[in-house]
């Protein structure tokens, strides 16, 4: 599955008063139909972001996850919403180290509490203006009429036939025969067009308290009433862990995002329980190197790059986990002068082949480093790419940016419902001593990590990827695209990129092939030779390949115009402007 390529190529998008840039068409056309019909970006990134859950949901689902970062313009604020489930209360690393053997398999017992839904809907109440059978109405119509199905999301589907022909539920993602869909096929889901029309009559039921008040009431239903009992005995019937009281004692977490400066920008992502903190990290090591003078793809940057992202994975590695679990030293990892140690660390004519040791963060929170570090063993397996993304800029300057995941490849549908419950269990370390252990209420440390970048307190770029592991990859070479090298948002996104593997995968089982590196065709061959000389372990990938992400982003107030959006030709993505 991840070597699917869709070198279809798509122009810049300027415009005047807004844009969207989503990982499918008919997603950014809803939308800008809500910015339209006079709806602010949180608005239409939730429509959009809800489309998506619908149109690509070989990547996404309305129980799968939604990390969401919005830049509030009238405030000049930056939030985050979590959009991350937890373990179940009864869920055991125990049980799956000794009854499971060690693995974390297929099925609902991989199931945390779907999050997506709650995003959405709270960042629609809090910082929406409509009202939610507003914003669900592209997602219904797609939902109950159809949608034609692209080459990428067949490819996915026929990639995990075995799996959808084990599970009765998901049916909808299957032809009336029980075959694979193929290129243009109308994908229909009457059963999740039927829990949107249940949200919707919950929200016209409780209209009379108020819009956030009502759509409160809809997203209670999914996770205190009859949806939430349905998921509950589905998961029970099943052997998962997930009950009732997991869903209703459930909330998404509204929290403070993580920030570095980097030439003259503030970057912004989500938190440690998510990798989001590599992307802060590896600009922190870059800004210490002159990239500009280097050349843009010459072998003296990507090295460096790579470096700096080595470094930054090594510490994700030993560090990062769910905040109300883990002590992370965050402070420590974002410091200046913490990044200024891996630079001296760096070597300019020598790759690291294996993950390097992390360093030592808790110095510049001025407390010891505690023990129970261990390198990880080689574990060489396949490479993988999931999730979607999307982005709104409005004509306010409100930015919208999220990275949904989680569709229908890993767990079954539940019946009567629609959704699945989030797999993102397999994102856990089955090691006591990981900081993204499995423990019971705590979240795993997830791969999905949207941004977004300000310049003198205004939005200067709303921006992501899918590629498990490749996100904070792509968009660290997208940032450096854009400012070191002055690309328009779509030229940093088409230019060829690299990605380093020289750490655990996040997903189960942690597959770990030291010294990997993967390089897009258009790269020079005499680039990557010198590479070679460096040690870095090259393995050429085709041009445009989905595995190497498909970045999203929307520049604002650039010299080509107010609003400047690209997206990726690497898959479905599309940009939209008005």
């Amino acid at each position: 599955m991840s070597t699917f390529i869709t070198p279809t190529f798509r122009p810049m998008i300027a415009s005047s008063k807004y844009s969207v840039a989503t990982g499918h068409y008919l997603a950014s056309e809803a939308g800008m139909r809500i910015l339209r019909k006079g709806g602010n970006a949180i608005d239409a990134g939730v429509a959009a972001g809800i489309c998506i859950n619908v149109t690509q949901p070989d990547l996404t689902n309305l129980g799968g996850v939604a990390p969401i970062i919005i830049y509030l313009a009238k405030t000049q604020e930056v939030v985050t919403i979590s959009g991350l489930g937890r373990w179940p209360q009864k869920a055991s690393l125990e049980y799956f180290r000794d009854e499971l053997g060690g693995k974390i398999p297929l099925g609902v017992q991989n199931a945390i509490t779907p999050s997506a839904c709650d995003a959405w809907l709270t960042a629609l109440a809090r910082y929406g203006t409509l009202t939610l059978a507003e914003v669900l109405e592209p997602a219904l119509e797609i939902a109950t009429d159809g949608f034609p199905a692209s080459r990428l999301m067949t490819h996915m589907l026929e990639g995990i036939y075995d799996n959808l022909k084990q599970w009765p539920s998901s049916s909808d993602y299957l032809r009336p025969d029980g075959t694979p869909f193929q290129p243009g096929d109308v994908v229909r889901q009457p059963t999740l067009a039927k829990t949107f029309r249940t949200l919707i009559e919950a929200e016209r039921a409780a209209q009379f308290q108020g819009r956030e008040a009502a759509i409160m009431a809809a997203r209670d239903v999914f996770y205190k009433g009859e949806l939430a009992e349905k998921m509950a005995r589905f998961s029970q019937e099943n052997g998962g862990f997930l009950d009732y009281d997991d869903l209703a004692n459930f909330k998404v977490g509204i929290e403070k995002p993580v920030k570095t400066d980097y030439r003259g920008y503030e970057v912004y992502t989500c938190g440690p329980w998510c990798q989001g903190p590599v992307l802060a990290q590896t600009l922190n090591i870059l800004e210490n190197y002159d990239l500009a003078s280097f050349g843009h793809n010459s072998p003296k940057s990507l090295h460096v790059i790579l470096e700096a992202l080595k470094a930054s994975f090594a510490d994700r590695h030993a560090f990062y986990g769910d905040p109300e679990f883990v002590d992370v030293p965050i402070r420590g990892l974002l410091d200046k002068r913490y990044a200024q140690q891996w630079v001296e660390r760096i070597s300019l004519d020598r790759a690291w082949n294996e993950m390097p040791q992390p360093g030592n963060p808790w110095a510049f929170e001025d407390r010891p480093a505690p023990d129970g570090y261990r390198s990880p063993s080689a574990q060489p397996g396949p490479l993988g790419s999931d999730t979607s993304y999307l982005c709104v800029v409005d004509a306010e300057g409100n930015g919208f940016s999220a990275t949904p995941s989680d569709g229908v490849r890993y767990t079954p549908v539940v019946p009567d419902v629609g959704v699945v419950l989030s797999p993102r269990g397999f994102q856990s370390w089955l090691d006591p001593n990981h900081p993204s252990s499995l423990v019971p209420g705590k979240r795993p440390r997830l791969t999905p990590n949207p941004a977004l970048m300000l310049k003198d307190g205004k939005l200067a770029m709303t921006f992501g990827t899918p590629g498990l592991d490749v996100q904070p990859q792509a968009m660290t070479q997208l940032v450096v695209n854009v400012v070191d090298f002055g690309m328009d948002p779509q030229s940093a996104i088409e230019q060829p990129r690299v990605a380093t593997y020289n750490f655990p995968a996040t997903q189960h089982p942690h597959n770990y092939t030291p010294g990997q590196m993967c390089a897009e065709g258009r790269i020079p061959e005499a680039t990557l030779a010198e590479l070679a000389t460096k040690g870095h372990q090259v393995t050429r990938w085709p041009d445009f390949i989905a595995s190497a992400g498909a970045l999203c982003a929307i520049c604002c107030d650039t010299p080509l115009g107010p609003r400047v959006a690209g997206a990726d030709p690497r898959r479905t993505a599309y940009a939209m402007g008005w």
